[in-house]
């Protein structure tokens, strides 16, 4: 069983199942050694609650670095999700370049947006800087969203397969590896995952929950990498990183009090026999 050791870059959202409270307990089920280095410590994500703290962690990346250096600290794959700021972005480039090992995998989940919008704080400086960073990466992991920012073409909440194939393009112009397009829905009882390898598409298709339940990016993303990384290929871990998630989200419907989050935690036994550990 392969053993590798994964380096994953995103905040630390206290209360609120998403990013590294997500990140850190999946992929470690997934068998792997998992380090993790906070983009930033949050006292609840920002969706859906106010008053929240922040403490924007820049400053301690370059440090952290030179003791990774220091110690000949590399990895296997270097996965990231929410950055605090274009800042940050170089830092986490200057990483790429000096900790990963000989035939790593760099996979960037572009977090910055959704439903239309960018995320609090970011803006378009921040939208270039990582569109810079996903064409650093091998994988790149968005949603329509963020394919549309990153492309600049216009966003629609109703479109069809031309304009998915035009956000594929443009993307593929950006990452010369493997795009792969969360979210994307022709109809009202289907939801896709779109893969484009070396300029052959494929699609995963399971059941849709009209419902928004946060963090569910995070667990897809998270759960991609930890299979991959147990040699499964791109097909085969987009299938269970969907299946995962959405048994995410079937574990917490009906619980109207546990509305910022999934209940991730409840399916990692089903996730591990996914895997076939």
């Amino acid at each position: 069983m392969p053993y590798k050791r994964i380096l994953t870059i995103q905040d630390i959202s206290c209360l609120g199942q998403c990013s590294l409270t997500v990140a850190l307990p999946i992929i470690s089920a997934c068998g792997h050694e998992t380090c993790i280095l906070p983009s930033a410590v949050l006292s609840t994500h920002t969706g859906g609650f106010s008053g929240y703290t922040v403490n924007d962690l820049s400053e301690d990346f370059p440090n952290i670095k030179k003791h990774w250096l220091k110690e000949g600290i590399s990895f296997d794959a270097i996965y990231t999700g929410y950055l605090g700021s274009t800042k940050q972005i170089d830092y986490v480039v200057d990483i790429f370049d000096t900790l990963k090992r000989k035939d790593a995998k760099i996979i960037v989940d572009p977090a910055m947006a959704d439903n239309g919008k960018l995320y609090w704080g970011f803006d378009e400086e921040y939208v270039k800087g990582m569109r810079y960073l996903c064409s650093k990466a091998d994988i790149i992991l968005p949603n329509i969203t963020e394919a549309c920012f990153l492309t600049g073409v216009e966003y629609k909440e109703t479109y069809d397969k031309e304009y998915i194939d035009t956000l594929v393009l443009k993307l593929s112009e950006i990452c010369k590896g493997t795009v792969i397009i969360t979210g994307v829905s022709f109809n009202d009882l289907e939801i896709q995952v779109l893969i484009n390898s070396k300029n052959e598409q494929t699609a995963y298709t399971h059941k849709k929950i009209d419902k928004i339940f946060h963090g569910t990016g995070d667990i897809f993303s998270s759960t991609f990498v930890g299979a991959l990384m147990q040699g499964k290929t791109e097909f085969e871990a987009v299938k269970i990183a969907s299946d995962y998630t959405l048994k995410c989200i079937e574990n917490t419907v009906g619980d109207d009090s546990h509305w910022y989050g999934t209940k991730f935690e409840t399916a990692i036994p089903q996730l591990v026999r996914m895997l076939g550990l």
